[in-house]
């Protein structure tokens, strides 16, 4: 296995070398339109709900029967990444937060389908491809497997991967554009204009910047014209107005619906679905010689994913399995896509809409926007074989308010991971089993809820964890983070306020106390353990594990085990061991020679965390 993961990671390298930068900006373009030209309906399949069970890589995505009724799943989606470039850093950090809201959903007992995936297709591709002296079917093997790499690398535990060269993405693909062509809402027609390649779109004029360059790329657009096939978008626009007005919370944040309802009130033009001079693609039904748009393409691969593998592919069988989507978790600059382009396609098709489109913002570096032309980017293979999975999950969950633009700094990454996850969760969790173990032969003395009797640490504890998961279930993944973070900051003060140490030096009454104090210690850092998984699962697993319990009794957590009183009296615990070393810090002498390695002591408070910089 270790030596087959080598020979793919030599490829991977080898491969990636040479590829173009990453891009995912696109915009809406502007259409020209002569005569339309509408083809013959084709029979129009309709689909009826039938929930199907599904294999999750979780073996806690549970509850599957309720009171012998199977029960509606929890879908979410990340976009599928653009095989173009390797992954970076924005991709990485989506994936990291739906996997986070996945873990929690299944925790409340959810059937959750985790969708992630690749999208393969377009002119992009095939250039990417050529440049490294590969075919583009190759290429996208390559890239593909290196998402699957990193997510592997991030305790990423996804339910499905789906790749839009798959035979049976490619199907539904098809039955679809059949039946939107079957409500007339497609026409043939022609464009001309001026085209970026990065983008792979037409752009507007007044949009581009001097010597018509396009404004994401900073490199000229090209002159075209052909013959595309063109989706009526317009033909939406007041659907589109009544659905947004009727369901607010369909577009998050809000503050993103006023972007999404500016874009539909300023007028919604039709849009091509298929490019001419794209041989890389799915083939345009009826029509070989035009190939289908990326997006018309890839945006389906959210239902296509749904599929069992040995599944006739189509759509009724892809739809009857999950559909609609729950969240999809996306980028704000393709929100439009998905806040428009997507709604209106699935109406035309008579398919229900996705009950969400949450668009998170942008991450930075150092204050500035990151690009590869100011060296300043962030590799997200290096960070996690450097830090770890759980300080980089950890660190932008935390440290960027879910929604908005955050910012990125080792200074800071290194500063909060160590004051948060060393030190208020490691340490204390260490530091008590060390008590319990030279004091209390590592065996708890009393039942938690026996030791924590007219205390109010149980009660702040027990506030703590309903309001994480009030934070965990609107996506305020940040203010989830602080709250369980809170009950950490809470088991150390206690710790210091009552002293334990001093008191088993006391023996009698005073020596119980002490041992009950760690009770109501350990029982915290077990709730710690459950509440904080979804995000520092590898982290929270270790920190079970001390508390003497098993791999299969962590998979099988629930929320409802946050609930004060796990821990009982006998129960061993392990012997204490780091759950989480400080992250030490590789700094130059000043005359250039070696390095001197020093571990970082910058402290902070124990209630006050910097807070990361916006853009």
């Amino acid at each position: 296995m270790a030596a087959a993961r080598m020979n793919i990671n030599c490829s991977i390298q080898s491969s990636l070398s040479c590829l173009l930068k990453p891009s995912s900006f696109f915009n809406f373009k502007t259409t020209h339109f002569k005569n339309r030209l509408y083809f013959p309906q084709n029979h129009f399949i309709s689909s009826k709900r039938l929930m199907l069970c599904t294999c999750s890589s979780n073996s806690n995505n549970n509850s599957n029967f309720q009171n012998g009724e199977k029960t509606e799943p929890f879908v979410i989606t990340t976009p599928l990444y653009y095989v173009n470039a390797p992954p970076h850093m924005g991709s990485a950090y989506t994936t990291i937060a739906a996997d986070a809201i996945a873990r929690f959903q299944r925790l409340l007992g959810k059937r959750v389908i985790f969708i992630t995936g690749t999208d393969e297709h377009g002119e992009k591709i095939a250039t990417a491809a050529s440049a490294c002296g590969s075919s583009p079917s190759e290429h996208c093997d390559v890239i593909s497997q290196a998402y699957k790499i990193l997510w592997k690398d991030l305790d990423i535990a996804y339910d499905k991967f789906i790749r839009t060269t798959d035979p049976k993405h490619e199907a539904i693909v098809k039955e679809f554009y059949s039946r939107v062509l079957a409500k007339d809402d497609i026409y043939q027609d022609y464009y001309e204009g001026l085209y970026c390649v990065n983008c792979e779109e037409y752009k507007d004029e007044k949009e581009l910047l001097e010597n018509k360059c396009c404004p994401i790329h900073l490199k000229p657009c090209v002159l075209r014209k052909e013959d595309n096939y063109f989706f009526a978008l317009s033909k939406y626009q007041k659907s589109l107005e009544e659905t947004l007005a009727q369901n607010p919370d369909f577009i998050q944040p809000s503050y993103r619906l006023n972007e999404v309802q500016s874009w539909i009130k300023s007028g919604l033009r039709d849009f091509s679905i298929s490019r001419a001079a794209v041989d890389w693609g799915i083939p345009v039904p009826n029509d070989s010689k035009q190939t289908i748009y990326v997006w018309f393409d890839a945006l389906l691969g959210y239902i296509s994913a749904l599929l069992e593998d040995k599944e006739q592919p189509t759509l009724q069988s892809a739809v009857s399995s999950g559909w609609p989507a729950s969240v999809h978790l996306i980028g704000k600059d393709i929100l439009r896509f998905h806040a428009v382009y997507w709604p209106a396609m699935l109406m035309s098709a008579g398919l229900s809409l996705p009950k969400m489109v949450f668009g998170h913002g942008f991450l930075t570096k150092d204050g500035m926007k990151m690009g590869k032309s100011l060296g300043n980017t962030i590799e997200p293979n290096e960070l996690v074989h450097k830090f770890g999975p759980d300080a980089v999950r950890y660190f932008f969950l935390r440290q960027v308010e879910f929604g908005n633009d955050g910012d990125y700094s080792e200074d800071r990454f290194i500063n909060i991971v160590n004051a948060h996850l060393a030190n208020t969760i490691g340490n204390l969790l260490n530091r008590t089993l060390g008590l319990l173990k030279k004091n209390c032969q590592s065996t708890l003395v009393a039942d938690s809820t026996i030791a924590a009797e007219g205390k109010d640490f149980k009660d702040a504890v027990e506030k703590l964890v309903e309001k994480a998961r009030i934070h965990y279930e609107n996506l305020s993944l940040s203010s989830a983070c602080e709250a369980v973070l809170e009950i950490g900051n809470a088991g150390n003060l206690y710790m210091d306020k009552h002293e334990p140490w001093s008191l088993f030096k006391k023996g009698g009454a005073a020596s119980e106390a002490a041992a009950k104090d760690l009770v109501i210690i350990l029982e915290a850092m077990r709730i710690i353990a459950i509440a904080l998984s979804p995000v520092t699962p590898s982290l929270c697993r270790r920190v079970y594990a001390q508390l003497g319990y098993s791999e299969d009794q962590f998979n099988n957590l629930n929320w409802s085990e946050t609930k004060w009183g796990g821990l009982k009296a006998g129960q061993v615990m392990a012997q204490p061991k780091p759950v989480f070393a400080r992250i030490e810090q590789i700094k130059e002498t000043e005359n250039g020679g070696d390095t001197a390695k020093e571990v970082v002591k910058k402290k902070e408070k124990k209630h006050q965390v910097q807070g990361v910089v916006k853009a």
